[in-house]
């Protein structure tokens, strides 16, 4: 089991810390432009993860020892399992929807793309996504988001991870 915890700070910086069941644990803080983005694509992270049950993906790593510096996949650990590629292209996708304000994409839509990024990353087994699946992750990333953004300085939010 990860805890997951989002601290906003008085100066607007957030916080992300992840802690083990062994009580080691990472984190980094953001701030600026990126307390703006990181968290909320963290966030995303969460919601693409807990929904499609990816355990190799980056909260599955990071419970399994790996440091978040490590996920970007140049660390000491080498390279990503081909579910992390997967995944960060499918937060990828939302991410565009949120920042980049690309109209929502249909099932049909999400998977072409899918397909074509994962082919193009020379990565296989990207998962079909049904429309019932997109709504149940944009749902869960809008109710993280609201989460998120209501947060005062000196608050956070903490989430589990399993």
């Amino acid at each position: 089991m990860l805890q997951i915890r989002f601290e906003r700070q008085r100066d607007g910086a957030v916080v992300f810390r992840c802690t083990r069941d062994d009580a080691t644990s990472t984190w980094q803080k953001h701030v600026g432009k990126a307390a703006l983005f990181f968290p909320f694509h963290d966030l995303t992270h969460y919601a693409v993860e807990s929904t499609f049950g990816f355990s190799e993906a980056f909260y599955g790593l990071i419970e399994a020892g790996w440091d978040i510096a490590d996920t970007g996949g140049k660390g000491a650990r080498g390279a990503l399992p081909a579910q992390a590629g997967i995944a960060e292209h499918m937060v990828g996708l939302f991410d565009r929807e949120r920042v980049g304000g690309a109209p929502p994409l249909t099932a049909e839509e999400f998977n072409r793309i899918l397909a074509e990024l994962a082919e193009s990353s020379r990565i296989s087994h990207a998962p079909t996504v049904t429309e019932s699946e997109l709504a149940a992750v944009r749902s869960r990333i809008s109710d993280l988001y609201d989460q998120l953004a209501s947060l005062q300085p000196g608050t956070s939010m903490e989430l589990s991870f399993d």
